[in-house]
């Protein structure tokens, strides 16, 4: 709100110097005596006008037009920065606007009237989900949210494969468990077998429902493994996800980019572009051409596709359903092959700016400063599953997103358990409930807005930086929004709770004088409105009371 009052003052003292589209940047001061913002403009057409810094930011600050009342000062610091500090008039403005937006303070236009299709999550059917899928899934549901939150129309994707060797594996793995529980506990593994206890969850479901009916070893009963291993690995996917409250609108599974044609489609499309061509007995995308360093198989010798091939199939797909924007949500392990797919796409006409691609690092589980690799109530690895039942969802999906997700995660088990305010989760939510406290004290809590409320009294440090806070809520959201950062809303809203908690601390709401009482209170309302805003964006829970 400050840089959209003082940039339009500033656009119009710089043209009256002649300056036409000057780089107007406002920084906040290190030093916020200094005032609230500072520009650099002065330095920056010193070249063009010929004159000292200082001389520029004199003239500038003549040529500047503004209500006083709403602007404490104007003036130069240093080499010629010019320093702008609002007045406690302008703040109070703000809040009374803010106040009239209610719940809905924050959301935005910038999207209207375009779609963003975001992937996330992505799991195949092959096992449970481990720590990084919770940060893949926390961060793309987080990202769809603010995007509802800036205007868009969102669609929520999921895209898996259950078709291909790692399903056949699956199927193996359960059939030997199976053999090894009615037969022969030495009964050989396959090698490339899945070695997780869910395997052994899976097998003992099969004999309990099939008994030793699925002994044979024909295709049939191995079909019949891997099919009911397939359902229940989604299954404990979906309810994984239904306790963090992640969502999907669209399940799309990569066996139909084939059955569709889709994939026999981009391969004569690339050969009749003369993209592809053979050799060694594989299939070939010319990847130098389009500005990379190697070519690539996309068909092995074994005519099998590499990854790359259906991975282009599946974005066409995706820009040829209208989005305006494509984000995908993949883990470090995805990175080499990035350039590769959006290579294949832009050769293909489309335009890459409209795909953005997320990375998130791994996530290492600690306790006390030391990695934990062992669950203490299963003894074995970690799953997502574990954490969430040991910490519950809200700390989870908190943890997973307080951290830019191109930096390595250690997620602090220890921490996580805290009922204090050391943990961040409990530190915020606890602000919402004594907030809610506050009005629970209040006989008919709507009695404090029966009059006009005066926020001109708010005049105390705490109050003044509390506004200035909340006011950020829609910048923050826009930021953490475009830029795909979910972490920058996590750490606004602890500062948020932060600034209330010394607001309360050094300013009596109830029992204050009425006038004061009932700003206090608005303001108090405001706060509470933005955490659980901000929470619910998160995915988070905002309780009444703890």
């Amino acid at each position: 709100m400050q840089k959209e009052y003082i940039k339009p003052i500033f656009e119009n003292a710089v043209k009256s110097l002649g300056i036409e589209n000057a780089n107007l940047i406002f920084d906040v001061p290190k030093n916020l005596d200094f005032g609230d913002f500072s520009t650099n403009i002065a330095m920056q057409l010193a070249k063009a006008l010929k004159k000292s810094p200082r001389e520029i930011a004199e003239l500038v600050i003549s040529k500047l037009e503004f209500d006083n009342n709403l602007i404490e000062f104007v003036n130069i610091a240093g080499a010629g920065f010019i320093n702008i500090k609002f007045s406690n008039n302008f703040y109070h403005n703000c809040l009374e606007n803010i106040a009239n937006f209610d719940t809905e303070f924050g959301k935005q236009t910038t999207g209207i009237g375009k779609k963003v299709n975001v992937e996330y999550v992505s799991a195949n059917p092959t096992g449970l989900l481990h720590l990084g899928h919770g940060r893949n899934a926390c961060t793309g549901d987080t990202v769809a949210n603010l995007f509802e939150w800036l205007g868009y129309e969102v669609t929520r994707e999921y895209y898996f494969n259950n078709a291909g060797n790692q399903m056949n594996n699956l199927g193996k793995s359960v059939y030997a468990r199976y053999m090894q529980i009615i037969e022969d506990e030495n009964f050989p593994f396959p090698e490339d077998g899945y070695h997780g206890e869910y395997v052994k969850e899976i097998a003992q479901f099969l004999f309990e429902k099939y008994e030793k009916s699925l002994a044979e070893k024909n295709e049939e009963n191995l079909t019949i493994c891997r099919k009911k291993a397939e359902e229940w690995c989604f299954e404990k996917i979906l309810n994984t996800l239904e306790k963090m409250k992640i969502k999907q609108d669209i399940f799309y599974n990569e066996d139909t980019l084939y059955t569709d044609g889709k994939i026999a489609k981009l391969i004569e499309d690339f050969k009749e572009m003369n993209l592809a061509y053979q050799k060694d007995g594989a299939l070939w995308l010319k990847l130098t051409e389009l500005g990379l360093d190697d070519d690539r198989v996309i068909v092995k010798s074994s005519g099998e596709p590499t990854y790359r091939l259906p991975d282009i199939a599946y974005h066409r797909e995706k820009l040829l359903r209208g989005y305006d924007l494509v984000v995908d949500v993949f883990g470090a392990d995805h990175i080499a092959t990035v350039p590769d797919v959006l290579a294949g796409i832009k050769a293909l006409g489309f335009d890459t700016e409209r795909v953005k691609i997320l990375i998130h690092q791994f996530v290492t589980l600690t306790e006390n400063g030391v990695q934990v690799k062992m669950s203490k109530r299963t003894g074995k690895s970690y799953t997502l599953d574990d954490l969430l039942d040991e910490v519950g969802a809200d700390v989870v999906r908190f943890f997973l997103l307080m951290r830019g997700i191109s930096t390595h995660l250690e997620f602090d088990l220890s921490l996580a358990r805290e009922q204090s305010d050391k943990n961040p989760v409990f530190y915020l939510q606890y602000a919402h409930a004594r907030i809610s406290s506050i009005f629970d004290k209040i006989e008919d809590k709507n009695s404090y807005l029966n009059d006009k409320i005066d926020f001109s009294l708010l005049k105390e440090k705490s109050e003044i930086d509390l506004i200035k806070r909340i006011i950020k809520f829609p910048e923050v959201i826009e930021s953490a929004g475009l830029k795909c950062e979910p972490h920058h809303l996590t750490e606004y809203l602890r500062e948020l709770a932060g600034d209330f908690h010394i607001f309360y601390h050094n300013c009596r709401i109830l029992g204050a004088e009425q006038g004061l009482q009932n700003a206090r209170l608005k303001l108090a309302d405001i706060t509470k409105n933005i955490i659980k805003n901000g929470l619910t964006i998160l995915g988070i829970s905002a309780p009444e009371r703890m």
